[in-house]
C-alpha cells in the first residue's frame, strides 16, 4: 500500500509576457514550458512524513527558471525593508535628564555623561560639534563641563572632593540628645609676642623648652582643665604659630576654634600678623578676647591704652569703651591674670551656648598628620561631634583607616574621646593633610569604598592640574623657555609645616627665577628623594628631619646639595639668597674716558689706525668703543689695538697721545670724531 500523500496538478497562469498570450493563440511546447509549470502541492489537511525535513525559508526552492528567481529575491528584499521600516517606526525609550549635577574641579568625559544620563558617544560627538576632539578617559575641568551640560539644559554645581563623595550615615540625631561642651580656644598673634608662653603657663608645662628658635613649628592642641567657681571646667587649646610662615596653618585653626585669645606684647603694639590674625578670626565670624601681654616689664603700662586705641580701628572696640571685646592684661612669664584670662574664655563660651551630640558617630576635622617611626601614621585629630572609640572605622581626607590606638596630649592611652577634645590617632592607610575632614562610618568596607572614590577623583584632578599648552598660552611658554628654575625636594616632620612651607617657597619668584617643590613629604629622607634630586638637578632641604649612614653615603656619591633647618624662616631667606644667584644680572656700562680723533691712517696690509689724544679719564686694550659725531653714535666695536709711538700697551692716560684700531673695521672716520671707552659690568640682581 502507498502511504504516500496524493498529490494534485494544479495549473499556474501567470501573466502574459508573450503577444500570443494576450490574443489566445497556441503556444508552442518551448513557449507553454515557460508559461505552465506543473506544482505538486499538498491538501492542507495532509500532512508529510515526519521523515521528510522541512527546507528553511530562506533558501530558495528549486525552480527552474529567472522570472521565478527574479520573484523570490524581490519578495525577500519587501520583507527586509518593512523590519526596518517597523524598527524606524517603533518610538525610542524616552530618558530624563537630570536639572542639576555636582562635580569637583576636573572630571572625565565618561563619568560625566553618566552624571547627564547620556551615552558617552552622543557626548563625544556634541564635542565634536563644538569643535573640540575628546576621548572617553579625556579629563576636563568645570568650566568645559559646565559648558557641555548646559547645551542639555543643565546646571553644573563644583563641589570639593569631600562633597562629592559625601558620607551619609543613617542616624537619628535628637534635639534633646545635646550636651554641653567645652570650647575651643586658638592663641593668635605676632611672632614672639608670648603665645607659646602664655599656654605654657596655663597649661603648667615649659613646650617652648622643646622647640627651636622659641617658634611653634606646627599645630598642637591641649587640654586642660581648672576650677571655676567650684566647678571643674575644661578648654582645649589650639596653638596656631606665630610667624608669617604659617598663614595658611592660622587661617586653618580659625576654622576650627569657638574663640580666639589675640596675644599683644605691651612693648610691641599690633604688628603684622596681629591684623592677620584679626582677619582670619573676622571671616571665621569668631569672637576675640585679647590679652596683652608683658606687662611685666618696666614702662610698658602706657602702652596699654595705646594698644587698646590701635585695636580699635579693626572694631575690637573693649568693653569699657562701650564695646564686646574682653582685654585681658597679662603676664604669662610672672604667670599674673591667668586666672582672669581664662574666666573670660568661660564667660564668652557661656554665651556662646556650644553643645554637641555625644551618642553620634565621631566627626571632627584633622590638625596634623606626621609618620612617627615607632608608632608609624599617625594625626591629631580635634572631635567636634559624637563620640570616638577604639575600633571605630574612619575616613580622615582621602584615606581609610581603624583606630588601632588613641593617646591624650601626655601620651595617656583612651578608650573614648568626646566632643572638643584632641585625640591622637594610630591605624590610618595614609597621611591626611592638616584640615581635612575625620568621619566614623559603619563599616571598613564602606571607608574603603569612601577612599577609592576619593582618591579617583583626586587623581583626576591631578592630572588636569598639570598645565598644558594652548594657542592662548603658547606665546608665554615661549618667553619661559629662559625662565631658570631652582628645584626643591622637601622634606618635613609634619604635613602642617610641609604645607605652608611649600606655598611660601613657590610665591618666591621674579619673572626670569622661580621656586618649584617638585617633591614634599613627611618623613626622613631617603634613597628615592636622593636620586630624584640627582636625577632632577634639584636641592634637597630637610626640616626637622635626619638621615641615616646609607642615605649619606648616596649624597656624597650623587653630589647632591642636603641642607637641614630648625628654623621655618632660614630656609626662606636662604632659598632667596640662592635664587639671587640664579637671576640675570644687571648690565650697565661703566664709562672710562673719550679721545679725539687727530689723524687717520691707512696702512695696507694692517687697516685704518686712528691717531688720537686721550681728552678725558682714559683708554684700555680690548675695551669697548663708541665712535660719535655730532653727539651721535656712527659706529661701536672694540679697541683691539693700543700703540704708544710703536709700542704695543695696554691703556693711556689723559693728555697722551696712542694709535687706536677699531673692530669691526669702518671706512667713514672723520678728524674731530670721539672716541668713547667704555666696559659692560653685571651686577647681581636681588629679589
Amino acid at each position: 500500500m502507498n502511504d504516500k500523500p496524493k498529490k494534485k496538478k494544479i495549473i499556474i497562469i501567470k501573466k502574459a509576457k508573450h503577444p500570443k498570450e494576450a490574443t489566445g493563440e497556441e503556444l508552442t511546447p518551448k513557449e507553454e514550458k515557460i508559461a505552465v509549470k506543473e506544482i505538486p502541492q499538498v491538501e492542507e489537511k495532509e500532512k508529510l512524513e515526519p521523515t521528510e525535513v522541512e527546507k528553511p525559508k530562506s533558501k530558495i526552492p528549486y525552480k527552474k527558471g529567472i522570472t521565478y528567481r527574479k520573484d523570490f529575491y524581490k519578495k525577500e528584499e519587501e520583507e527586509k525593508e518593512l523590519v526596518i521600516t517597523k524598527k524606524k517606526e517603533e518610538p525610542e525609550p524616552s530618558r530624563i535628564l537630570p536639572k542639576t549635577i555636582t562635580i569637583t574641579e576636573t572630571i572625565t568625559v565618561g563619568n560625566l555623561a553618566k552624571k547627564m544620563n547620556i551615552k558617552s558617544s552622543e557626548l563625544i560627538k556634541k564635542f565634536m560639534e563644538m569643535g573640540e576632539l575628546v576621548t572617553i578617559n579625556q579629563v576636563i575641568d568645570s568650566d568645559t563641563a559646565s559648558l557641555i551640560a548646559s547645551e542639555y539644559g543643565i546646571e553644573v554645581k563644583v563641589v570639593s572632593i569631600y562633597d562629592e563623595a559625601k558620607i551619609e550615615l543613617q542616624e537619628e540625631d535628637r534635639p534633646e540628645d545635646y550636651v554641653k561642651r567645652p570650647p575651643v580656644v586658638t592663641i593668635m598673634g605676632h611672632v614672639d609676642h608670648g603665645k607659646t608662653s602664655l599656654l605654657d603657663a596655663i597649661r603648667e608645662s615649659n613646650i617652648a623648652k622643646n622647640e627651636a628658635g622659641g617658634i611653634t613649628q606646627h599645630i598642637g592642641a591641649y587640654k586642660v582643665q581648672f576650677n571655676f567657681k567650684g566647678k571643674i571646667e575644661q578648654i582645649t587649646f589650639l596653638d596656631t604659630p606665630g610667624h608669617e610662615a604659617f598663614t595658611s596653618m592660622r587661617a586653618r585653626g580659625a576654622k576650627v576654634t569657638d574663640i580666639v585669645v589675640l596675644v599683644i606684647a605691651a612693648d610691641d603694639g599690633v604688628m603684622p600678623q596681629t591684623i592677620e590674625s584679626i582677619n582670619h578670626a573676622k571671616e571665621a565670624n569668631v569672637p576675640i578676647i585679647v590679652a596683652i601681654n608683658k606687662i611685666d616689664i618696666p614702662q610698658t603700662s602706657s602702652n596699654i591704652e595705646r594698644i587698646k586705641n590701635d585695636i580699635s580701628k579693626y572694631n575690637l572696640i573693649p568693653e569699657e569703651w562701650g564695646g564686646d571685646t574682653i582685654i585681658v592684661p597679662i603676664s604669662a612669664k610672672e604667670k599674673r591674670n591667668i586666672d582672669k584670662l581664662l574666666e573670660a574664655i568661660i564667660l564668652q563660651a557661656e554665651i556662646l551656648d556650644l553643645k554637641a551630640n555625644p551618642k553620634l558617630k565621631a566627626k571632627g576635622v584633622v590638625l596634623e598628620s606626621k609618620k612617627d617611626p615607632v608608632r608609624g601614621l599617625t594625626a591629631t585629630i580635634l572631635i567636634q561631634n559624637g563620640t570616638l572609640y577604639l575600633s571605630d572605622p574612619f575616613v580622615a581626607g582621602l584615606y581609610s583607616g581603624k583606630v588601632r590606638t588613641m593617646f591624650d596630649d601626655r601620651g595617656n592611652p583612651l578608650d573614648k574621646v568626646l566632643p572638643s577634645e584632641p585625640v591622637l590617632i594610630t591605624g590610618l592607610d595614609g597621611l591626611p593633610t592638616a584640615g581635612d575632614p575625620f568621619q566614623v562610618v559603619d563599616s571598613e568596607k564602606m571607608a574603603r569604598e569612601i577612599s577609592e572614590t576619593r582618591i579617583r577623583i583626586a587623581k583626576e584632578d591631578l592630572v588636569k592640574k598639570q598645565e598644558k599648552i594652548t594657542l592662548d598660552n603658547l606665546y608665554e611658554h615661549i618667553k619661559k623657555g629662559k625662565v631658570k628654575e631652582l628645584k626643591i625636594v622637601l622634606k618635613t616632620d609634619v604635613s602642617g609645616s610641609a604645607e605652608a612651607l611649600k606655598a611660601n617657597l613657590e610665591k618666591i619668584k621674579t619673572d626670569e627665577a622661580c621656586v618649584k617643590v617638585i617633591h614634599w613629604g613627611t618623613s626622613d629622607i631617603n634613597e628615592t628623594d636622593v636620586m630624584l634630586a640627582s636625577a632632577s638637578n634639584a636641592i634637597i632641604i630637610g626640616f626637622n628631619v635626619k638621615y641615616n649612614k646609607k642615605v649619606e653615603e648616596l649624597i656624597k656619591k650623587e653630589k647632591v646639595n642636603v641642607r637641614i633647618y630648625k628654623i621655618i624662616y632660614d630656609i626662606i631667606d636662604d632659598v632667596k639668597k640662592a635664587l639671587e644667584g640664579l637671576l640675570e644680572p644687571l648690565v650697565k656700562e661703566e664709562g672710562r674716558g673719550f679721545a679725539e680723533i687727530k689723524k687717520i691712517f691707512k696702512i695696507s696690509k694692517v687697516g685704518i689706525v686712528l691717531g688720537c689724544v686721550v681728552t678725558q679719564g682714559k683708554v684700555m686694550l680690548n675695551d669697548l668703543a663708541k665712535v660719535i659725531r655730532n653727539d651721535e653714535i656712527i659706529h661701536t666695536g672694540k679697541i683691539v689695538s693700543l700703540k704708544r709711538f710703536k709700542d704695543d700697551v695696554k691703556e693711556v692716560q689723559e693728555g697722551m697721545e696712542c694709535g687706536i684700531m677699531i673692530n669691526p673695521e669702518f671706512n667713514d672716520y672723520k678728524e674731530g670724531d670721539l672716541i668713547e671707552a667704555y666696559n659692560i659690568i653685571k651686577l647681581p640682581k636681588t629679589i
